[in-house]
């Protein structure tokens, strides 16, 4: 009985999307992501048309056949992206039918590819939706490989069904760490693993009549993998905090023209201008201000303004020690970039690094991220300041349709409430 109630209450928070249609939002404070200074335009007028952005200007008369909303001077952004979440790979961290994101063994490594797993009727997703949360990162956690973790993917957090935006968006490694001594017990084991498995990849040949020698140490999955990623350019993302292991990772972009993402980086402030001159970018939890392990006892509580400050483009993610790559992404991800603003970095910063910044890290920068004409119309009309815990979105759409803001947080409220008191069914059997 529980279970057909589940799903049922699932089909209302999936079932209320309609097609798009002209919407134009007025009297907005718009931050558009199209220039440097976030490209806030007041009193805008957003014009929303078969799902893209057609319009925004300021005090600009909306088209006639459009469905008005008058924002009276909220602020409105494009919908919002979380760059490291396990959204859609798992729900219950501690059931492990409900986890996708990672491998305890087998054959696959670099080629593990989670956008086969993902789980589109997630109740997490509604959650994150309704926080303003319009696109996020999920990647992978573990393989039986001491290096790779996988390749991870981008998310459209849509009702329908069809969440994937762009599979194989980065192919992850991880080093150091607690975990290490699953891994070998040495970094520097690690990187050389790293640098082989590269090597192996460059000289990797599908079509080659004799089979490889058998003393290389990928298997063929993983090869082809990695040589798919080289000749894709698809960038590899590297959860490392210690400042030497991203100066390692630096020169191995280098050595092998990657294009790199840094995962974590509590210490990439160490090396801020390193890191800006090679066009690394950094995805970094605001939260993380103090050491949880050895590798980063340098984490501060104003490394992202210092990362921006020289130059370096950064996204967000908050893992609450990985408990909310899941649950709270949205919210999470807001108040930890209120608290980049409070220790230093310049809010417009803070917005990009909330959108267009993780778009381009992650290949989607041609739909998603701001408000220029063409774009996907993901927004969010916002009743206060969006980096305030205390503040939440008042209309949310994902490529021009209005989002259904029902929650199975909000169908156990309306349930339970004390309203139904004296209804002849119990709870757990009302509508």
């Amino acid at each position: 009985m529980f279970g057909c109630l589940l799903a049922a209450g699932l089909g209302l928070v999936l079932g209320d999307a309609t097609a798009a249609d002209v919407v134009a939002i007025v009297h907005a404070q718009a931050w558009t992501m199209t220039g440097a200074d976030g490209g806030r335009i007041d009193d805008a007028t957003i014009v929303i048309r078969d799902g893209r952005y057609e319009s925004v200007a300021r005090g600009a008369a909306p088209p006639p056949d459009a469905r008005v909303i008058d924002a009276a001077g909220r602020t409105v952004t494009p919908g919002l992206m979380n760059a490291d979440t396990q959204l859609g790979l798992v729900e219950v961290s501690s059931v492990p039918e409900t986890r996708d994101s990672g491998l305890n063994g087998g054959p696959l490594g670099a080629a593990f590819d989670v956008q086969y797993g993902l789980n589109a009727n997630s109740m997490l997703l509604p959650i994150a939706l309704d926080d303003g949360l319009t696109r996020a990162v999920t990647r992978p956690t573990a393989t039986a490989d001491p290096v790779f973790l996988g390749m991870g993917a981008v998310l459209r957090i849509q009702p329908g069904g069809d969440i994937l935006d762009r599979p194989r968006a980065a192919m992850y490694a991880g080093i150091g760490g607690i975990g290490i001594g699953q891994q070998g017990g040495s970094r520097s084991a690690q990187w050389q693993l790293l640098r082989n498995a590269f090597a192996e990849a460059k000289t990797f040949n599908p079509s080659r009549a004799v089979p490889a020698p058998r003393d290389q140490l990928q298997n063929v999955m993983n090869i082809a993998a990695l040589r798919a990623m080289l000749d894709a350019h698809m960038p590899l993302a590297v959860r490392a905090t210690r400042e030497s292991d991203i100066r390692q990772a630096v020169a191995l972009a280098a050595d092998y023209r990657l294009r790199l993402i840094v995962i974590g980086g509590s210490e990439a402030w160490r090396c801020a201008d390193l890191l800006a001159a090679n066009k690394v970018a950094v995805v970094l939890d605001p939260e993380a201000d103090i050491p949880w392990t050895f590798d980063d006892l340098g984490a501060r509580a104003d490394s992202a303004a210092l990362l921006a400050k020289a130059g370096v483009t950064i996204a967000f993610t908050v893992s609450g020690n990985t408990i909310q790559l899941s649950h709270n992404a949205g919210s999470a991800v807001r108040e930890g970039a209120g608290l980049a603003v409070a220790n230093g970095l310049p809010y417009a910063d803070a917005l990009k690094a909330l959108t267009v910044n993780p778009a381009r890290m992650f290949g989607i920068a041609d739909h998603y991220g701001s408000m220029a004409k063409g774009q996907d119309a993901d927004l969010v009309v916002w009743d206060g300041d969006p980096l305030e815990p205390t503040s939440a979105p008042e209309e949310v759409f994902v490529r021009g349709v209005q989002a259904s803001r029902t929650t199975r947080q909000t169908l156990l409220r309306d349930r339970y409430a004390p309203s139904h008191a004296h209804d002849p069914l119990p709870p757990a059997y009302r509508p």
